[in-house]
């Protein structure tokens, strides 16, 4: 009994830790709106707006909708592309697949792509930095400004380094 709940709790773990290292709510709103926007051509005729030429780009709207909320989930450092194109496609989803899968589908698109795009790494902050040691503090001077604290993410480009 002891095992299983331990066995639990570390699966729970595990999902936690690996939720937060990604645009996980934004992925997730790109894969429903991808699904949503591809399934609805497939619908019965008594159901659907217009049948012919909307189906084709509604099921590859929806298609690589699906891809990119994988792209953000699977790959991280690429959600910034993954959220932009998320966005523009669920908007071209609105004039090209039956308003979007009834703006349900532009609508959870365009929030999941705004959550990716938004989305940060959460990193610790560093101990020790503003001490008066630091070669950042000034000597013998009044400091005009505090200093800027560092930055709270990781910095692919490398513009904030010491």
């Amino acid at each position: 009994m002891l095992l299983s709940r331990r066995q639990g709790r570390q699966r729970t773990g595990r999902w936690r830790r690996w939720r937060r290292q990604r645009p996980f709510w934004g992925g997730l709103f790109a894969v429903l709106a991808g699904a949503w926007i591809c399934v609805l051509p497939l619908a019965p005729l008594k159901v659907m707006l217009q049948q012919g030429v909307a189906g084709i780009p509604s099921v590859l709207m929806g298609v690589v909708m699906i891809v990119l909320g994988l792209t953000a989930w699977f790959s991280p450092p690429q959600r910034n592309l993954a959220g932009v194109l998320t966005t523009l496609i669920a908007t071209a989803a609105l004039v090209l697949s039956n308003l979007g899968g009834f703006l349900i589908g532009t609508l959870l698109g365009i929030v999941g792509g705004g959550l990716m795009f938004a989305w940060q790494p959460h990193t610790t902050a560093r101990r020790g930095t503003g001490s008066a040691g630091s070669p950042t503090a000034p000597t013998g001077s009044a400091p005009e400004s505090a200093p800027s604290p560092p930055t709270p993410h990781h910095d692919p480009q490398g513009a904030h380094q010491s």
